[in-house]
């Protein structure tokens, strides 16, 4: 009887931890860990308080509310960014994470839900206005970045630049420019456009894009996780959460999800 006993307490136990504690067999997530690059406005960044914010940032804790998970913020080197995922070290990239078909090999993305393209920025008083002017002349990158691998894909631009300078952000390929180190920028023109205004820098934008692009949410092969967050991003698009925290950011609803 004793035995009997001791056998029913430790399926009793083996019951209320899957049920009470959601998952100690790992079959269910109760929390989620977010890499991010912390240096990329809007889409996540550190203000002046050092607090991590952005547009991605406020997306991604309402989904996870919704979804009744808790969810933490991970800085992590972008440029092992897919590594740290199929590491487990995180269960998601989402931080201004550029679809392409070499990423899609190692990850399984999201719908897109915002259009990007990759951009050059100047000095106003450069005289460059065209990508052929800059040529011989110093461009300025993230590593890693979808920068640097739309700058791949354009063989003749990167021929005929004079050099490339990488950095582990883009705030220091910006300081770079401004320190004239650098003759260009190559980045996301959602960041471009965003740091111009909120520093008020005397900087433009050519007109010529080097690539377009489209952002989604990256997670590891076999993670149903993904479809949860594409259909409640699809949620909020419908019932104007998106537009509502895309319009706090960016001044209008950019997103493209669920339409």
């Amino acid at each position: 009887m004793r035995m009997k006993k001791v056998l029913a307490l430790v399926l009793a136990l083996v019951i209320g931890c899957s049920s009470a504690l959601l998952g100690c067999t790992g079959s269910s997530k109760t929390k989620v860990i977010v890499g991010v690059d912390n240096g990329f406005p809007p889409m996540g960044f550190l203000n002046d308080q050092n607090e991590l914010v952005g547009f991605d940032i406020d997306v991604a804790k309402v989904v996870f509310e919704k979804l009744g998970m808790e969810v933490e913020f991970l800085a992590i080197d972008w440029n092992a960014k897919e590594q740290e995922l199929n590491t487990k070290k995180v269960d998601c990239l989402w931080n201004g994470y550029t679809i392409t078909d070499e990423r899609k090999e190692k990850v399984n993305f999201s719908d897109p839900y915002m259009k990007n393209a990759q951009v050059v920025v100047v000095k106003k008083d450069s005289g460059y206005t065209s990508l052929s002017d800059l040529a011989g002349k110093k461009l300025a990158l993230q590593s890693g970045s979808s920068a640097a691998d739309a700058l791949e894909e354009a063989a003749d631009f990167k021929a005929s630049l004079g050099g490339i300078n990488e950095f582990g952000d883009n705030m220091k390929a910006f300081m770079d420019l401004e320190a004239g180190m650098s003759d260009a920028v190559l980045l996301d023109q959602v960041v471009a456009d965003y740091y111009i205004k909120s520093n008020n820098k005397d900087w433009i934008v050519l007109d010529e894009k080097l690539a377009l692009e489209e952002y989604g949410v990256g997670f590891r092969k076999d993670d149903p996780l993904r479809d949860k967050v594409n259909d409640t991003l699809k949620e909020l698009a419908a019932d104007g959460t998106l537009a509502k925290i895309s319009t706090e950011w960016f001044g209008a609803d950019v997103t493209t999800i669920g339409k």
